[in-house]
């Protein structure tokens, strides 16, 4: 059963890659959780993820992250 928020939404914990981040999603590093605020393509699939309190991280194509995304309700 996945937890509900207020506004409709619904929060899901799932497996993500370079392919599949998105923006707002988020991830926690070093004990912190971090918003992913912009992505920046890099070569070879890469992606630079750079986080709301300036944090920066590049992710390869097989690097695997859990991150916490709200979907909304339609």
């Amino acid at each position: 059963m996945r937890p509900q928020v207020p506004g409709g939404a619904l929060v899901s914990h799932i497996e993500v890659t370079a392919a599949t981040v998105q923006r707002g999603d988020i991830i926690q590093l070093g004990g912190q959780a971090c918003r992913v605020r912009d992505l920046f393509q890099l070569p070879q699939g890469a992606v630079q993820l750079d986080f709301e309190p300036g944090e920066l991280l590049a992710i390869h194509t097989r690097t695997r992250l859990v991150v916490v995304r709200l979907l909304r309700r339609r």
